[in-house]
């Protein structure tokens, strides 16, 4: 393990930096705060001084994560328009970008089974990411008559319910293949479901 310590009063980002390597090689239980102050070049008492337990610190790598995660869905979905189907699938794009190049925060995230409510800021960290997937949803559905319009809400939850299940089962080395890229079975599933729903046109 690196040893490298802090300086500058950087102690409390060295920590959460190390808590994110340990989730990354061990898993969010895997660990304890000893080891990660011991991977961040200080004394077990010291990482007292920022954080309460081991899922005070997980919730807080959490938190970063989700604030990455949010800018980068944001840029994906501005990046896709004007066109309400582009921006769509791109922040599913993003979605198994984000899962590949930052697993230790998406571990946080998703998989430590730290509440996201823990929290105000983690809270309102998700709260924004997942206010991108809906906002692309209502773009999706402008085009319906509001009574037979399929609640933003719940298309946003299946999507990303959907691109969830894509990187756990092929984007992140956990043994499944599939002759087909993560990206192309996240795209020709997310078709099949928002033609289904009328939300675009028939291929």
């Amino acid at each position: 393990m690196r040893k490298q310590g802090y300086h500058h009063g950087n102690l409390r980002q060295a920590l959460i930096d190390a808590a994110l390597e340990l989730i990354r090689e061990k898993g969010p239980t895997g660990f304890t705060l000893s080891e990660a102050a011991k991977t961040a070049g200080v004394t077990p008492a010291a990482v007292y001084r920022h954080f309460d337990g081991r899922e005070d610190l997980i919730a807080e790598a959490a938190r970063q994560g989700f604030e990455m995660f949010a800018d980068l869905m944001q840029y994906a979905y501005d990046k896709g328009q004007p066109s309400a189907m582009a921006a769509f699938e791109a922040t599913g794009r993003a979605y198994l970008a984000f899962a590949r190049k930052h697993p230790g925060h998406y571990i946080a995230m998703f998989e430590s089974g730290v509440s996201l409510n823990r929290t105000p800021e983690l809270a309102a960290a998700a709260n924004r990411a997942k206010a991108v997937l809906e906002q692309a949803a209502t773009d999706l559905g402008k085009h319906i008559p509001p009574d037979r319009r399929p609640p933003a809400s719940m298309v946003s939850a299946h999507i990303w319910a959907m691109s969830h299940g894509v990187v756990e089962l092929f984007a992140r080395n956990t043994g499944a293949a599939s002759p087909f890229s993560p990206e192309d079975l996240l795209e020709t599933g997310v078709g099949i479901y928002l033609r289904g729903l009328g939300l675009i046109a028939p291929d």
